[in-house]
């Protein structure tokens, strides 16, 4: 069911110090090395996010959002050795907690065990929160009607919405235009015409939250 590890928050740029720190942290063990870099290109792409809160516990991600409104949400590391990431996310019933799973190659949210439908799944945490957020309004949005999830928690049936992202620190402006852009597909399928340095940039951090 959708109830649904541990990283310094404030890694080195240092690829290989990076690697390091990762490696040795709560001794987790990875499945492989393709899964080892999956989660270092995570830990990278969340501490530009601005949403993320590293090695917070649960009870004080239960005291960031409990004055937010339902549908706020942040991302900080899991408490179970097991997992890496744990999605917070205020709901009208308290603050729930969903251990975000990883496999060898991507990142998803368990499901209801007795729905038959396929877990979406995802090669960056990022698009993963992503899916789960409503469409904006406009062009790129498309016409398709959005799946309701729902989170299954103490016998409870409760709608996951995620709204809004608890912003962790100030964003650069070049990180926000940076998203802007990405929100825009009419604007993002341009890519090839843009300068390589500024598609590059782009290009490491793709989601538009």
């Amino acid at each position: 069911m959708v109830t649904h590890s541990k990283f310094e928050s404030a890694m080195s740029s240092c690829p290989f110090e990076a690697s390091m720190r990762l490696q040795s942290y709560r001794y987790k063990t990875f499945s492989s090395k393709v899964q080892h870099q999956l989660i270092l290109s995570a830990v990278r792409k969340l501490q530009d996010s601005g949403f993320y809160w590293g090695t917070i516990s649960g009870k004080e991600a239960n005291s960031l959002l409990n004055s937010e409104p339902a549908g706020t949400f942040l991302i900080r590391d899991s408490s179970d050795n097991r997992h890496f990431f744990t999605l917070c996310v205020k709901t009208a019933s308290g603050t729930k907690n969903l251990r975000i799973q990883c496999d060898t190659t991507s990142f998803f949210l368990p499901t209801d065990p007795k729905s038959a439908q396929s877990v979406p799944r995802f090669d960056c945490v990022l698009k993963l929160v992503h899916h789960y957020m409503p469409p904006k309004a406009g062009p790129s949005s498309g016409n398709g009607a959005r799946a309701a999830y729902f989170i299954h928690s103490g016998g409870e049936k409760i709608p996951l919405e995620l709204l809004r992202p608890l912003s962790s620190g100030m964003s650069s402006l070049q990180h926000l235009c940076r998203k802007t852009v990405n929100g825009h597909m009419d604007i993002s399928s341009k890519r090839d015409q843009l300068p390589h340095p500024l598609k590059e940039f782009l290009q490491e951090y793709e989601a538009p939250i």
